[in-house]
């Protein structure tokens, strides 16, 4: 397991695409007070949060999204489709981020790129190994991908110039 200083020296300098080095950072804190120690995460570009998440944002929309799915009907998996309901809006914990980068940091640039999570996906769109080519060819496939995750295609698409 990577320290967190670790993970993100690799992630915005070894990873990291050239056209977004200097510009785009990974920010990540724990609150010693709050309860389990819990944290956040974010994503800044230029200095500005261009993606945030935290552990409560995250219990919160995985709540809301088992209400959604209560209120339609729907019991089967909804512990599972909740917490996915959740990812899919674009709310995670720092733990899920590290867990993400895991999974990246141990498997090729192709697999991360059709991998289930969605988090290991935005990190492969944003890595250097992940060429114009590649990204020209995903166009179609992301119009099916989470709003959060579109956002991050279309940032590394002006990176590229290719807007």
């Amino acid at each position: 397991m990577h320290t967190w200083s670790a993970m993100r020296k690799k992630l915005e300098s070894e990873y990291l695409a050239e056209s977004l080095r200097g510009r785009l950072r990974y920010f990540a804190t724990t609150y010693r007070r709050s309860h389990d120690r819990e944290g956040r995460i974010a994503i800044l570009l230029d200095g500005c949060e261009i993606l945030q998440s935290n552990y409560y944002a995250r219990w919160a929309a995985r709540c809301e999204a088992e209400q959604m799915l209560i209120a339609a009907g729907g019991t089967e998996n909804i512990w599972e489709r909740s917490w996915e309901a959740a990812t899919e809006a674009g709310e995670f914990n720092e733990n899920d981020f590290y867990r993400a980068f895991g999974i990246f940091d141990s498997q090729s640039i192709s697999e991360s790129l059709t991998d289930d999570n969605a988090l290991v996906r935005m990190l492969a769109l944003l890595d250097r190994r992940t060429g114009k080519r590649t990204l020209g060819k995903l166009r179609d496939t992301m119009r099916s991908e989470p709003q959060w995750l579109q956002m991050m295609y279309d940032l590394r698409l002006e990176a590229e110039n290719m807007l």
